[in-house]
């Protein structure tokens, strides 16, 4: 489980706290208005963001001092972080190995986690080769070959279409979620919550609120919520 204890985030006149839970292996979606402080949360979550004060906890353990790349966490970025220069292949290698010297049976497993996420055969292009939805799959690819349990989704598929967003959705919750990790997922969109989450948590007047299962959430929202669906 992870947990936010007495945190607080402050940066000029912004400040944010959470005091919360989030079950392990489930999705659990953060809704609110834009400049709530919904990506500034998971940037304190991934390390990349010092709070001001409080603890980040995961499995029992205080990982607040942590560096980024020291914590269990992977974390997906609406341009999903795909270097230009390097193959598919090498881009999603690096989920293993950040110099690349792969062995034969790390690039097996790069070759079947492309498999797995319907990349077969598209290794050997670079990013700019693929369309977007397809970079959303490799990017998918290097955080499940990465195998750490807490997974952070910025929005990585807002831009695509309805339908190539459902799909990177459901591949989600198919290679994530029922596979035991934990995923906290940024969203605007209502349906994307109703889509894949367990529950919902509002990021609303400076507060992160405690997640609530989605569809009683949606079905009688808090003030904060129902104000953002316009209702």
């Amino acid at each position: 489980m992870l947990r936010c204890e007495k945190l607080q985030l402050r940066y000029d006149d912004f400040s944010l706290a959470a005091e919360l839970g989030f079950a392990a292996g489930r999705i659990t979606a953060l809704i609110g208005p834009s400049g709530a402080g919904k990506s500034t949360f998971l940037a304190a979550i991934a390390g990349f963001l010092v709070p001001a004060k409080g603890r980040v906890i995961w499995a029992a353990q205080d990982i607040s001092a942590l560096s980024p790349a020291e914590r269990p966490i992977s974390i997906l970025f609406q341009d999903n972080n795909l270097f230009p220069h390097l193959t598919i292949t090498q881009n999603v290698g690096l989920g293993l190995r950040s110099g690349l010297r792969l062995t034969a049976d790390q690039r097996a497993q790069v070759a079947a986690v492309l498999d797995s996420v319907g990349l077969a055969g598209m290794g050997a292009r670079k990013p700019a080769a693929l369309s977007g939805g397809q970079q959303s799959r490799a990017a998918l690819a290097r955080v499940l070959l990465a195998d750490r349990p807490l997974v952070l989704l910025d929005e990585p598929f807002a831009a695509l279409g309805p339908r190539l967003k459902d799909e990177m959705l459901d591949l989600v919750q198919q290679r994530l979620a029922d596979q035991g990790r934990t995923v906290i997922m940024v969203t605007h969109d209502p349906a994307d919550a109703k889509r894949i989450a367990d529950a919902v948590a509002v990021v609303a007047d400076g507060t992160v609120a405690a997640p609530v299962a989605t569809r009683a959430l949606f079905e009688n929202p808090p003030p904060a919520l129902a104000r953002y669906l316009g209702k």
